[in-house]
């Protein structure tokens, strides 16, 4: 093999094509939305992590378990990168008409890209939160809310934070 590049081998690479039954996919007996999606900073700093809160509430008859995704994707990179990166996930259990606040950690190493060593950039980003995939069509619905953040500084090695 002489190709080592990931592109068109595994679903995060596809391009504009989804895979057929991508994380997260299921149904559930009972509806799920999402609202409040707040990230600690706006603008962070290249080594810094970041916050997120996020709530989720069952909208329901029924008591349900719901797996609450987060994506990052980069808006440009100097170097080939997924569509979005799955950086946290926990399924959580909701009883019918109540609501939960969850909080995550997203560490600065889930933001560090591969250039012949892991590395940090600085650019803007969109962090995804939901039941599924960003853009992902299925018979549940499940909403995917989205906020932008900036990262600054120069770009440094992964190790020299």
């Amino acid at each position: 093999m002489e190709n080592y590049t990931m592109e068109g081998r595994t679903y995060r690479y596809y391009g504009q094509e989804a895979p057929l039954y991508p994380f997260g996919y299921g149904l559930s007996y009972t509806t799920f939305q999402y609202r409040d999606l707040v990230l600690s900073h706006p603008v962070l700093p290249i080594c810094a992590n970041l916050s997120v809160s996020v709530v989720l509430a069952n909208t329901g008859q029924r008591d349900g378990e719901e797996v609450v995704q987060l994506y990052l994707r980069w808006e440009q990179s100097s170097v080939p990168v997924p569509r979005w990166q799955l950086v946290a996930f926990r399924r959580v259990a909701v009883p019918a008409g109540r609501e939960t606040k969850l909080s995550f950690q997203v560490v600065a190493e889930q933001r560090a890209v591969w250039a012949q060593a892991w590395r940090l950039e600085p650019g803007t980003f969109t962090l995804f939160a939901g039941g599924q995939q960003p853009g992902q069509r299925t018979r549940a619905p499940s909403e995917v809310l989205s906020a932008p953040f900036a990262v600054t500084g120069a770009a440094r090695p992964l190790r020299g934070c």
